[in-house]
């Protein structure tokens, strides 16, 4: 098969299927066609990476699908500007084609690209939450476990009894917050679930956009970690409310975060770099933020992680490098930075 396909949006279009494409790596977000036509001709950055990665998941259908859509979980190396590395896309696509011909859904293609090397399975919680998600946009019943899931948040099997309820269950609940009374159980339960259960819930609700009233509650809960010192529940409120468009909320928890004992604490600062970035585009927040971790000396090589992750992330790129050229700089974060060059 050597017909010129140039991008992954023609392979999937020519082959008769509708597709879309999520990211997968930090939150799980829709890209649409337009925007990914653009990263696919390297016109602009991918505009979330992970470890120097676009981590995404392409979900196709033929259009006489009646069976669940084909998903594939695609991992692609960037450049140091976040750009696609147009060679991995097109080794990728010449061995679909080579794999598949044009025919890309259908009993015969399933398991022909097992051992694809830009093919991943993502994490347990991302994958539940991304099954609860496709199901909720296709319009199709939630999982088996979702019932079970409703009936516990609601408080009435008992909160103890959190071994009955499934990841997916849970990641269900998360996806249907406007289904029923959802939002105000969980609102109701947040504070005496065990954390068995809010550590996984936590990690759904980053995918979940949370009214402004929750996201209230969970900035509530976390100045309260703070001010314990209990970095296991700030981190789970940090996550919960991330997925949240209350940015101004959010950025006062990272605030908080910054001002106490925890500043410096290294799962709080990934935390933070990972699921709150968006807050970092205030200058003087993100000096904060560097100077904690340059603060950090328990862990090795932390602040060079982190700066790396940062400085990927277009929109947080020109104040990233921004702090290297100020002038204010504490002797810590000098040092920190003069490190990352040596």
């Amino acid at each position: 098969m050597t017909a010129q396909i140039s991008t992954l949006g023609e392979l999937l279009t020519n082959a008769g299927t509708q597709w879309r494409v999520y990211d997968l790596g930090r939150r799980i977000t829709k890209i649409d066609k337009k925007q990914f036509a653009q990263i696919e001709n390297t016109q602009v950055p991918y505009p979330y990476p992970l470890g120097g990665h676009a981590i995404m998941a392409i979900q196709f259908w033929d259009n006489e699908a009646t069976v669940d859509p084909y998903v594939w979980f695609l991992k692609f190396p960037l450049d140091e500007q976040s750009k696609l590395i147009i060679a991995s896309r097109d080794h990728f696509a010449s061995m679909v084609l080579e794999a598949l011909g044009t025919q890309l859904t259908g009993e015969a293609a399933q398991g022909k690209l097992d051992n694809n090397p830009y093919v991943f399975t993502p994490n347990a919680n991302k994958l539940a939450a991304f099954n609860a998600l496709l199901k909720r946009e296709l319009n199709r019943p939630a999982s088996q476990y979702y019932e079970h899931a409703e009936l516990y948040f609601s408080g009435k099997l008992g909160f103890e009894r959190w071994q009955e309820i499934a990841l997916q269950g849970i990641a269900d609940f998360a996806l249907r917050l406007d289904h029923g009374h959802n939002a105000s159980n969980l609102q109701q339960a947040w504070s005496v679930l065990p954390a068995e259960v809010k550590t996984p819930l936590a990690a759904m609700l980053e995918h979940v956009t949370i009214s402004t009233s929750q996201t209230e509650d969970f900035v509530a809960a976390l100045t309260h970690a703070c001010q314990q010192q209990d970095k296991d529940a700030v981190v789970t409120n940090l996550r919960a409310m991330s997925g949240s468009h209350a940015l101004g909320l959010i950025a006062h928890a990272v605030d908080a975060i910054l001002a106490s004992e925890l500043g410096s604490d290294a799962d709080c600062l990934l935390t933070i770099a990972g699921r709150a970035w968006e807050t970092l585009t205030d200058q003087q927040r993100l000096f904060t933020y560097m100077e904690k971790a340059a603060e950090n000396n328990q862990i090795d090589g932390l602040f060079s992680s982190i700066f790396a992750d940062l400085v990927a992330i277009p929109m947080l790129r020109p104040h990233v490098l921004g702090i290297i050229r100020a002038e204010n700089r504490s002797e810590t974060l000098s040092r920190a930075i003069g490190r990352l060059f040596s």
